[in-house]
């Protein structure tokens, strides 16, 4: 039997209607679970942010109260994306937290893996900043070329989300290193 779109869409129609008709389903215990769902005594705060994803940089505002995110929505103000927001910006909740509860899959202390290892271990982000802030010295301090005064060992990649002056500071910081390979990904 070949069905189409159409005619599945009546016949769940037709079927919903008739259970809500026959009280198959109690409209107050309906109201009563959705109500649950967003709690009307809490203060609910917002805040403008910019989109992870693409290198776009869409503006959004995250409704939250203190269990989490209520929602997420485009912000209309943002001269980017006037209010819109495409399916992966709504989700970005789906970073914290995953059905109200915070997200098992998300990362929030440093990993580290030793060379030759095959297992992950946790460490500080003192020590985990340090010991990325020698590592570049030292590979800025192996290739430095003197006659140039500049470095071939580093390179920097910019995001689509970093504003104007984030853009500025992050080139600064990289030609004080000697870091000539500064690229951005709007210009890719």
């Amino acid at each position: 039997m070949e069905i189409s779109r159409r005619s599945f869409l009546k016949a769940s129609g037709a079927t919903l209607g008739g259970l809500f008709l026959f009280n198959g389903l109690d409209d107050k215990a309906i109201m009563a679970r959705s109500l649950k769902k967003v709690p009307l005594q809490q203060k609910v705060t917002e805040s403008t942010t910019i989109c992870c994803y693409c290198s776009v940089g869409c503006g959004a505002i995250v409704s939250v109260y203190e269990d989490g995110i209520v929602k997420i929505e485009g912000d209309p103000d943002h001269p980017i994306n006037e209010g819109a927001l495409c399916p992966k910006g709504l989700a970005m909740s789906q970073i914290h937290q995953l059905d109200g509860k915070p997200n098992p899959y998300r990362l929030t202390k440093p990993l580290y893996r030793a060379p030759n290892s095959t297992e992950w271990e946790e460490k500080s982000w003192d020590w985990m900043l340090d010991t990325i802030a020698s590592r570049a010295k030292a590979t800025r301090d192996s290739t430095w070329v003197a006659s140039a005064g500049r470095t071939d060992g580093l390179a920097s990649f910019g995001g689509g989300e970093l504003d104007n002056e984030e853009c500025y500071l992050l080139s600064k910081m990289n030609r004080a290193l000697g870091v000539v390979y500064l690229e951005h990904c709007a210009r890719i």
